[in-house]
């Protein structure tokens, strides 16, 4: 008998024959992270959304490589079957867009379409990824020691400092945007950000060269280095296609969410 390693969280709409998006939040997100974008999505599409690994309500049952992107991926694909989803379309944020874009690569036949917003396939290089981890580690430590919510709180607002964010502070959502976030477990980020950062991860860059999956590719105009990352993807894999959002940083959905609905309703409806 196989033992459970996971105890997912999740939540299937299924409007009846209309294709069926899966989202995956970005670190720090969880199960709601998409709420204000599926709004205007809800009548076009079925949809599952889940707490990933480390995140929200979903329990990692067994060992802590159980955090790492290639048995949590697996863990997707048994949830599809169970559900019955044969195939469907991808949406990824950040950390939730590597994990579709793996996804995508290693199990292509369960994807038609396959939307990445602000994510990358990795780090190509064995120094680059080494650096990384260290780097993530250090990060990974203090949010071990953020066990007390005030603490937590200061290093989300240091997080959220990052240039990649552009102006993310000035929204009118923002502090509601921080709640969500304090609602999840300091010691589980923890754990994720360690077995499933960008330097953990399989680099994905030669594999995405032989990608017959249409790829949308979403960067916010604030983002360079999102920016350059997915027009680097592009130039080597014909099937992606890099729009840039107006006045958005990392988190696009968030930002500007009537033009990440907008370009995926184009995108999805689009001829193949």
């Amino acid at each position: 008998m196989t033992l459970k390693k996971y105890q997912l969280n999740y939540y299937l709409n299924v409007n009846t024959n209309k294709p069926l998006i899966v989202f995956f939040h970005g670190f720090m997100g969880n199960i709601n992270e998409f709420d204000e974008a599926i709004k205007f999505l809800a009548e076009d599409f079925s949809y599952l959304i889940l707490d990933l690994p480390g995140h929200g309500k979903t329990e990692v049952l067994k060992g802590d490589e159980y955090y790492k992107m290639e048995p949590i991926a697996q863990a997707i694909v048994n949830l599809l079957d169970e559900l019955k989803i044969n195939k469907c379309h991808l949406i990824g944020y950040s950390m939730g867009g590597r994990l579709a874009l793996y996804l995508t690569l290693n199990f292509p036949e369960r994807f038609i379409k396959v939307v990445l917003e602000s994510a990358s396939p990795g780090l190509a290089t064995g120094a680059e990824r080494l650096e990384r981890v260290r780097r993530d580690a250090q990060i990974a430590r203090k949010i071990s020691r953020s066990l007390i919510q005030t603490d937590f709180a200061a290093f989300l607002s240091n997080w959220y400092n990052q240039p990649i964010f552009g102006y993310i502070k000035n929204h009118p959502e923002y502090d509601c945007m921080i709640e969500s976030r304090l609602q999840n477990n300091p010691q589980e980020l923890e754990k994720s950000l360690r077995f499933m950062g960008t330097g953990c991860q399989p680099s994905l860059w030669e594999k995405l060269r032989d990608n017959k999956i249409h790829i949308l590719l979403l960067a916010g105009e604030y983002d360079e280095k999102f920016i350059y990352i997915n027009t680097e993807m592009a130039k080597i894999c014909e099937f992606a296609q890099v729009r840039i959002i107006r006045n958005a940083g990392h988190n696009i959905h968030f930002e500007n969410t009537l033009a990440f609905v907008e370009n995926i309703k184009r995108f999805l409806f689009a001829a193949s």
